[in-house]
């Protein structure tokens, strides 16, 4: 079974733990040569961030990817000279909660029934529109892809308040049970208090 696959491949990952300013981080590095980096919320368990990264076909170490939390942001946003997002576009990001994936988009200042959010089977992916035209996007979901399960569009919902859209996705049981295993098996690794969380990847 694909859920039993991906939870072989992240128990026979090489694991390095580190505790520091009140999170659990976990750097992963697997055989394939690619490397995925969590945070967790030390008293609450919640993950914080999860990205991936992997080495070119040249072996050029790649950019971090960011799959769940705050976009990295890059340091040249912080030169004038360089053109960057204006802050006003819509910023897209998830942030999962217990029971449900979580997609959050800012800067949307329009009213809720201008928002179409419905699951695109076919494509495995959740589509945003709105009768305006004014916003498109088209995402997947990475944890349903990796453990090879079905999109259900009775387990989509949405929000909207504040000028921002919130998708939700309600997991289903085999990410909540898989969640729960992997949660052991990180809080059984010994972490070191301060320091690179990056494994050796040669």
């Amino acid at each position: 079974m694909a859920v039993q696959s991906w939870i072989d491949d992240l128990k026979s990952s090489q694991k390095t733990a580190l505790i520091h300013d009140g999170k659990r981080k976990i750097h992963y590095l697997f055989t394939d040569g690619k490397e995925m980096a969590e945070e967790y919320d030390l008293k609450t368990d919640e993950l914080i961030c999860r990205k991936w990264r992997q080495k070119s076909a040249l072996g050029v170490q790649g950019v971090w990817q960011v799959e769940v939390g705050e976009p990295v942001n890059m340091p040249a946003a912080l030169d004038p000279d360089v053109i960057k997002e204006n802050c006003s576009n819509p910023l897209f990001m998830r942030k999962d909660t217990k029971n449900s994936f979580q997609w959050r988009i800012r800067n949307l200042p329009y009213p809720k029934d201008v928002f179409s959010v419905s699951v695109e089977p076919s494509e495995r992916c959740i589509i945003i529109k709105t009768t305006n035209k004014k916003y498109y996007k088209k995402f997947n979901v990475p944890d349903l892809d990796r453990n090879k399960l079905p999109l259900s569009a009775s387990a989509l919902s949405y929000t909207h308040a504040n000028n921002t859209l919130i998708v939700s996705y309600q997991k289903p049981k085999e990410i909540l049970t898989l969640e729960q295993e992997l949660l052991k098996e990180v809080k059984k690794l010994k972490g070191t208090g301060e320091g690179d969380v990056d494994c050796k990847t040669h």
